[in-house]
């Protein structure tokens, strides 16, 4: 409904890699625990496509949905943390995208440590162009999981990222997972708490809110079916659809009403998912949210 309000449409998106990788990988630490090696962005584009042809097989692949109120695309930049680069090469790929005849608006998945000034800088050009929205993997508010995931920065870091990109007129959109280890319900509702109490810029505060979803090929995986003793001292909540519904219910009342929420619930690769096995159905599990929350 926002982006319909906003562009005057139905706006689709163009998963896209910019060849990047993530900080937290290149390090020799495995990256976060949940994460697979290909990122957030499994049905992202190859990175070794100009982006100019990745637009056009990613739209190839959304052809069959477009519908009579269409009103552009969103070229989503998705796979790994996309400012993690030399901003000027980042930046060359990041224009080519916006200036499709087609494109309404840029999207970039990221995280808070690779933001550099250089990179902050090229993103205000290129909102000037188009609207931008930058991502950022925040996950949880407690610097005690963040720890146990890997996830390599600290809140502040955070903090200081997120105030930064919105004092430059960018739109902010954060990824939430409930149910990270060590996690009850109380404890990832005191991250929506978190994100309730952050300070607005010129744009809504944008939400991603999904549950943990645990992959094949990751280190949690293997803790999870090797019944490490890790999860034993840092148990999963395993939600149920149902609990997960009234998890949402509970984290929207938290949240301002005027909050964009962009997710709800995660699309995971089927032949990697080992647990929670319902999120597979996303159908079902949209239609129940919509019912129940």
């Amino acid at each position: 409904m926002y982006m319909k309000e906003r562009f005057g449409g139905k706006v689709y998106r163009l998963a896209l890699s910019s060849g990047c990788t993530c900080p937290n990988r290149e390090n020799g630490s495995g990256g976060c625990i949940f994460c697979s090696e290909g990122g957030s962005g499994e049905f992202a584009q190859c990175a070794e496509l100009s982006v100019s042809d990745q637009m056009k097989k990613a739209k190839e692949l959304v052809s069959a949905k477009i519908s009579k109120s269409f009103a552009g695309y969103m070229p989503y930049f998705q796979s790994f943390s996309n400012t993690y680069g030399d901003p000027d090469v980042l930046y060359e790929k990041f224009y080519e995208a916006v200036m499709e005849p087609d494109s309404v608006a840029l999207s970039i998945a990221t995280r808070p440590d690779c933001i550099s000034d250089g990179m902050l800088i090229r993103l205000k050009e290129l909102n000037n162009i188009k609207p931008v929205t930058v991502e950022l993997g925040l996950q949880t508010a407690s610097d005690d999981t963040a720890a146990l995931i890997n996830r390599g920065y600290e809140l502040s870091i955070f903090e200081d990222t997120y105030e930064r990109l919105t004092g430059a007129g960018l739109e902010v959109v954060i990824h939430v997972i409930a149910g990270l280890p060590g996690e009850d319900e109380e404890m990832s509702l005191d991250t929506v708490r978190y994100l309730a109490g952050l300070r607005r810029g010129e744009h809504p505060l944008g939400v991603k809110l999904q549950i943990l979803q645990i992959l094949k090929g990751t280190r949690l995986g293997r803790l999870y079916m090797e019944n490490d003793g890790f999860l034993e001292e840092h148990p999963i909540k395993e939600y149920t659809l149902e609990e997960y519904a009234s998890f949402l219910r509970k984290a929207l009342e938290i949240l301002p009403e005027d909050t964009v929420i962009h997710r709800m619930t995660g699309d995971p690769p089927k032949k990697l998912l080992i647990s929670p096995l319902w999120t597979a159905d996303k159908k079902k599990v949209m239609n129940f949210i919509k019912i129940n929350v």
